[in-house]
């Protein structure tokens, strides 16, 4: 064993210090007692149909043909 198997087994060992005694309901407290920003069904759907809207126009629209660049630094075919 090295001395870090030695230290986690002697932390095993140890008593639980009291104040961790009812950590958990204090943390459960403070999360119940956050201000939560819920939103409404109405405006989630709506900004899900918006996307969706948005997303199937974009795909309809027509692309146009753009010339292809050359690679090459003096022009010419690459």
């Amino acid at each position: 064993m090295d001395d870090l198997d030695r230290t986690l087994a002697r932390l095993a060992g140890a008593p639980v210090p009291a104040s961790l005694d009812g950590i958990e309901a204090q943390v459960f407290a403070r999360i119940g007692a956050r201000p939560v920003a819920r939103l409404t069904g109405l405006g989630v759907g709506g900004v899900m149909v918006a996307a969706l809207a948005i997303g199937m126009v974009g795909a309809e629209l027509p692309a146009t043909a753009s010339p292809a660049v050359s690679l090459s630094p003096l022009g010419g075919a690459s």
